[in-house]
This record gives C-alpha cells, sequence and structure tokens, in this order.
C-alpha cells in the first residue's frame, strides 16, 4: 500500500512537468526518481521486518522484565560467641534469629525479576542467595491488576502483612538486622505460601483491608523437622487492617493492625534441659498473635531528598496453649502470653547521612505447665524481660548504594550481654521497584 502511495505521487509529479522543461529541471527529476526508489525500499523492508516480527512468539518482544541484584556484605565484631546465642525467656524458633557470624562474610543476597504478564496479572520472583551457595525462593507470587473496586489478589509465596517491618525486604531496613519481637514472635521474618484478598478504599484517607491464608510452612506454624502439616486446606490465617493520611503538607502516618491464627503440630526446638544437656522438645496446640504498628514520617514541603525523620514501632502479643513435649518422650500442657514492642527513630540530616536510634523490649510474660511437666525442665522459658540498645549511621551516595556502621548492646541472653558492631555495605545492580510506605 506504501509503495503504491509513492509511485503515485512520483509519477503525478512527472506528468505535472512542461514538455519544454529545462536542463535543471530534468536533473530535478531525476533528483526526485532516485528519492522515490530508496524511500520504495525503505518502506518494503520495514513491511517485511514486521512479518518477521509477527511471527515470533509474543514473550519475545512483548515482555521485557526488570531484573536486579542487591549485593550485601558484612564486617561483624560481637563480644559473644554467636554459635551460643539464644533469647531467654522464649522458645527458640526455627528461623535464623542470631548475629550472623564473627569477621567477614557476605550476607544474603537477592536476585528480583518483575514484570506485568498481561493485561490482568503481574508477576514478581525474588530469589535470596545465601553465604553456604544456597539459593531460596522469598517471594514468587502472581497479582492482579484489573479488578475493580479496588480489589486485589496475591497469590503464591509472598511476605506477609503481619505487621509493618515483616513487608519489608532486609536490603531497605533501617538498621542491619530486625528487631528482637520480630525474632521470637515471628521467626525474624515470616513469608508464606498462600493467597491474599486486600480491598484499598477509595476515600481521601488511605484505608486498606485484607485476609491471608497459607500453608503454614513457617514459625509460628511450621512443624520443625517434620515439615508444615500434611494437611488439605490451610494452616494458617490472618486478618490485616491499615489507615493513613496527612498532616498539613510535611508529615504523613499511617497505623495498622493484624492478627495472625496458627496452629503447630509437632513444632520441634533444640534446647538444654537443667542439666545443660541438649535435647529436643515440641509443641501442638494452637498460637494467636495480636501486632498493632505504627509510622509517621517528616519531610519539609514533601521532599525527603534533603531532611527528612521517621519514627516506627510495633507491639506484638502472643497467646500459645497446648501439648508441650519434652525430651520427645513426656508430655503435658503448656500454656504462655507474652508481648514484646520496639521503637526506632532514623533522622537524615543531610541529603546523604542518616542517623537512627532504635530500643527493643520482650516481655516473657506468663508460662504454665501441667503434669507431668515442671518449669524446672525448661530453664530456657524462666522469666526474663530481654533488652537492646541500637544506635546507627549511614551514607547512601546514591540510591543505588549505602554502607552502615552500627553498634548494639544486646541482652537477649540472662547471663551475658552482646556488645556488637557491624560495618555493612548494601549495593543494587539494575531496575528495582519502590518499597513500602
Amino acid at each position: 500500500m506504501y509503495r503504491k502511495a509513492t509511485m503515485a505521487l512520483a509519477v503525478a509529479a512527472a506528468l505535472g512537468l512542461p514538455h519544454a522543461a529545462t536542463a535543471q529541471t530534468q536533473d530535478e527529476l531525476r533528483t526526485l526518481r532516485e528519492q522515490v526508489r530508496q524511500l520504495d525500499r525503505r518502506v518494503t523492508d520495514a513491511e517485511q521486518a514486521a512479518i518477521q516480527a509477527s511471527s515470533r512468539p509474543t514473550g519475545e518482544n512483548a515482555m521485557n522484565p526488570a531484573v536486579s541484584v542487591i549485593l550485601n556484605g558484612i564486617y561483624s565484631n560481637l563480644s559473644q560467641d554467636p554459635n551460643a546465642f539464644k533469647i531467654n525467656g522464649f522458645t527458640p524458633t526455627l528461623g535464623e534469629v542470631g548475629p550472623g557470624v564473627r569477621g567477614l562474610s557476605l550476607g544474603e543476597s537477592e536476585l528480583a525479576i518483575a514484570a506485568n504478564i498481561d493485561h490482568h496479572f503481574r508477576g514478581t520472583l525474588i530469589a535470596s542467595i545465601s553465604p553456604e551457595d544456597s539459593i531460596g525462593v522469598e517471594e514468587g507470587y502472581i497479582q492482579t491488576l484489573s479488578l475493580s473496586y479496588g480489589f486485589t489478589v496475591k497469590a503464591g509465596r509472598f511476605f506477609s502483612a503481619v505487621g509493618y517491618q515483616n513487608q519489608i525486604h532486609a536490603h531497605a531496613w533501617d538498621f542491619t538486622d530486625a528487631p528482637l519481637a520480630n525474632k521470637v514472635f515471628l521467626g525474624n521474618q515470616l513469608n508464606e505460601d498462600g493467597i491474599q484478598l486486600k480491598w484499598v478504599a477509595p476515600t481521601e484517607t488511605y484505608f486498606d483491608v485484607g485476609v491471608e491464608v497459607g500453608r503454614g510452612r513457617q514459625f509460628p506454624a511450621a512443624a520443625g523437622t517434620a515439615g508444615p502439616r500434611n494437611k488439605n486446606g490451610v494452616g494458617s490465617g490472618n486478618v490485616f487492617a491499615h489507615l493513613g493520611g496527612d498532616l498539613g503538607t510535611s508529615v504523613a502516618w499511617q497505623t495498622g493492625v493484624s492478627y495472625l491464627s496458627t496452629s503447630p503440630q509437632d513444632r520441634t526446638f533444640d534446647t538444654l534441659d537443667s542439666a545443660g544437656a541438649s535435647v529436643t522438645d515440641s509443641f501442638t496446640g494452637k498460637s494467636r498473635l495480636w501486632v498493632l504498628d505504627g509510622i509517621l514520617k517528616w519531610a519539609p514541603n514533601y521532599n525527603p531528598t534533603y531532611t527528612n525523620f521517621k519514627l516506627q514501632g510495633e507491639f506484638f502479643r502472643r497467646r500459645e496453649n497446648g501439648d508441650l513435649t519434652f525430651k520427645t518422650a513426656t508430655t503435658g500442657g503448656f500454656a504462655s502470653q507474652q508481648s514484646g514492642w520496639y521503637l526506632q527513630g532514623v533522622y537524615q540530616f543531610v541529603p546523604m547521612w542518616r542517623v537512627g536510634y532504635r530500643y527493643d523490649r520482650l516481655d516473657s510474660g506468663t508460662t504454665s505447665f501441667s503434669t507431668p511437666l515442671n518449669a524446672a525442665e525448661f530453664p530456657i522459658l524462666a522469666a526474663y524481660n530481654p533488652t537492646r540498645h541500637t544506635m546507627m549511621v549511614d551514607w547512601s551516595p546514591s540510591e543505588f548504594s549505602r554502607i552502615r556502621l552500627q553498634a548494639a548492646s544486646d541482652k537477649s541472653r540472662s547471663d551475658a550481654t552482646d556488645h556488637q558492631v557491624f560495618l555493612q555495605y548494601i549495593v543494587s545492580l539494575g531496575a528495582h521497584g519502590a518499597h513500602k510506605f
């Protein structure tokens, strides 16, 4: 069609010339004809390229995923042996809650791939690469794009919306490690295989509410060495809601509440008995966790690139009851009510520099045992309230790199204080999506 049009223009131009054309006019005509031939070749090449492209699989040219890599390295100076780390007053979790290894180490790195699948779905895969060269899936899910009335559905493996900190990837934390409350109540960070339904209200004040159901693959629902429960249906459920808005032109706030319900079966953990011997215990019953979170951000005239301040905190309260098995042989009733909280503030005083402070506190609360068990058999659960003071300063020369120095006085152990110093770098390669508010 394009060739016919160009040729028609050329013929019309030629016929429009007078018979007594001058030599200059004839030269112009030859030039015009040569330009038409070149244009005709270009159109032909474009048509052939379009035909070849249309014959390729759609995925080769219709989807170009965003790929990013996060590299993380740490130097740790710890006054206490990290291999003997414990949080007294609380049942040992199944997550990696310790301070890491002494000396230089490559921290957990991250590989992320994300793209819109079509106009209905978006896909995300985030793989974690441990210093021991093992690869695991942190998140791998699809999410709807086209549901109406503010609804979205997420399905696959994702960080649960229980509390605030749990939903944020480690490289975006304001401190090197997680708060103590996240360690004892969520095993550091809970990512679940399941489905999430969330609704965002069409109001000026931000409001969302959602529900999650999952397989129960991790602490507090995980079944220890036996893995998640071998059952149809769900092993954990979470209900959450958030409310937020603006105060003037410089302050933004958000608060949230969530309720996580799980039913552990033979959730095993290793500890020491009253004689100091290593034993394996297990718990079967119900675990209920309430989390209240809040965050306040201040940035003059909404310009966070210069000075800004962020205040963040969460309060956890857990209740468990069921059967506790001692040394895999003796079983009796067990119940506990425990709580914990943290509060942290981070101040960016110039464009590239921030300072921060965090205070953690846990309350071992009350525990009760029924015959034939007694409290003396579980010294790890003796009443104790761990605390920790943490300070950090970091330098971010760009949005893709950060170097952080952190010092902490960790009193997780009742018999010793661990004085910790961390020097950490975090760099980002490639396109990486925005982080949570």
